[in-house]
């Protein structure tokens, strides 16, 4: 009875270290069609093997099946975004928050290449990093050529903290919704904030005079 017991409890054990390996997300089933919903089970459960964030990995599995997207690109989106988070962690290390692999994959997206958020981490060792590597995706998104956007926010890393981030973004966007071209009001934002831009390349601290738009039209 007793040797039953002790075989009982480790069948027990065996099924619940077996788990993980083969939980399925309940928020998936009736949304995204079979047999599709159990691959991306299986990206949700290497994932968590992993120690990845699972819930952005959901996120876009649901937005694809909010859309309509066809299942097969709902799993690749999925597979994507997961062998983003894992790049991306292994620039920004073990101990980076879901939030600043997120902002990472956004920065990957937007043309970063792992190198530069490396750099970027070794830039703000003892800082977190979600808005500055988020900031890269939005100066892409208004306009902003990925090198020239790279370049500004490693120009700005070491003394910026977020709200000069965004304060910076935002008065990009301004100017190009201004009329001034990406470069110039890049070169321009980064004069202004004056130390913080000392190491940043030549030719986006220049007077922009390549540019069509001149960079006195720029309004502080």
């Amino acid at each position: 009875m007793r040797l039953r017991l002790v075989v009982l409890f480790g069948a027990v054990l065996a099924i619940g270290a077996a788990a993980p390996a083969t939980a399925q997300e309940p928020r998936l089933v009736g949304l995204v069609p079979e047999p599709a919903r159990t691959q991306v089970d299986g990206i949700l459960n290497a994932a968590r093997a992993e120690r990845l964030p699972v819930e952005p990995l959901v996120d876009r599995a649901l937005e694809g099946a909010a859309k309509g997207a066809r299942a097969e690109l709902i799993v690749a989106a999925v597979a994507r975004l997961r062998e983003e988070l894992r790049i991306v962690r292994q620039s920004f290390g073990e101990g980076a928050s879901a939030a600043e692999l997120m902002a990472g994959a956004s920065a990957l997206r937007a043309g970063a290449k792992p190198a530069d958020l490396a750099k970027l981490r070794k830039l703000r060792p003892r800082q977190p990093i979600t808005v500055a590597a988020g900031v890269l995706a939005e100066l892409v998104a208004a306009g902003v050529a990925a090198d020239t956007g790279i370049a500004a926010v490693l120009a700005l890393a070491s003394n910026a903290g977020d709200a000069d981030y965004i304060a910076f973004r935002r008065n990009v966007e301004r100017d190009i919704a201004q009329g001034a071209s990406p470069a110039a009001s890049v070169g321009v934002r980064l004069r202004a904030m004056g130390d913080m831009a000392a190491e940043a390349p030549r030719d986006l601290t220049s007077s922009g005079s390549n540019s069509t738009t001149p960079p006195r039209k720029i309004k502080p």
